[in-house]
């Protein structure tokens, strides 16, 4: 006979994977609920926040049992993960199965990664297209996929050095902002606010700040606070590291 124990740290680890996809705060504690109540608990609590996931299940003749998670990392946008656990939590609701198969299904969903060349790929083209789309120029729009190879490569070997996600938006914006002031003196013939507008387009949080404002019309309002919050400082962090670096190539220059 199953019990809470055997569901709920499977439970949290999709609820983890979730927030790390992307999702939005009633998604999540939805899907957790709904999977609870289909594998026969007769109570279920599941309360999510940004940075924590608390569940509280009751079967029959078992109990309540309490699991708390902690949320290192928040607002990622793997959608493909997303879609993939969001049908994973549809078949569960469907067909109940064991903990152990539940376990399985979902490490096999877990263990895929975006492929780096397909990123790489993507960050060039929409780099280039939000600079042509803004008015720039084709080598603005090359300038602007240059710099968005570079971006990719901080993404890549930067951001698992960072301390948190404030200090890799500076140092990721400062250093492109750099290459692109540099690709701008020595080639006066660019528009370095074209270039700037195409890359700066691949490091905008507009899935937290979208999800914030989701999380707060459907009743989420801590939640949704918190990610505003935590998005325009991911901004303001943006546009400083930008400004820094035209300011300081400026006076070198």
């Amino acid at each position: 006979m199953q019990t809470a124990k055997d569901y709920l740290h499977v439970f949290l680890d999709m609820g983890d994977a979730l927030l790390n996809s992307g999702a939005e705060i009633f998604r999540v504690e939805d899907t957790l609920n709904r999977m609870g109540y289909a594998c026969g608990a007769t109570h279920m609590n599941v309360f999510v926040i940004t940075s924590s996931i608390v569940i509280t299940m009751e079967f029959p003749g078992d109990g309540a049992r309490t699991q708390t998670r902690r949320i290192h990392e928040c607002g990622g946008n793997d959608f493909t993960k997303l879609e993939q656990l969001n049908d994973l939590s549809r078949r569960f609701c469907s067909h109940p199965v064991s903990a152990a198969e539940l376990r399985n299904e979902f490490e096999k969903i877990n263990a895929n990664r975006p492929k780096p060349l397909w990123k790489l790929l993507g960050s060039v083209l929409a780099a280039s297209s939000f600079a042509l789309f803004y008015g720039g120029t084709i080598p603005d729009a090359i300038t602007a996929g240059v710099a968005a190879i570079l971006i990719w490569s901080i993404q890549k070997y930067l951001r698992p050095v960072c301390m948190n996600e404030v200090t890799f938006q500076f140092a990721a914006s400062f250093l492109t902002g750099c290459a692109i002031c540099g690709f701008t003196l020595l080639c006066p013939f660019l528009h370095m606010d074209k270039i700037m507008i195409g890359d700066i387009m691949l490091l905008i949080p507009g899935i937290p700040i979208t999800n914030a404002v989701r999380d707060v019309l459907t009743g989420d309002t801590i939640s949704g606070i918190m990610r505003f919050i935590e998005a325009m400082l991911w901004a303001g962090c943006l546009a400083f590291g930008f400004l820094s670096a035209f300011w300081i190539v400026g006076k070198v220059w």
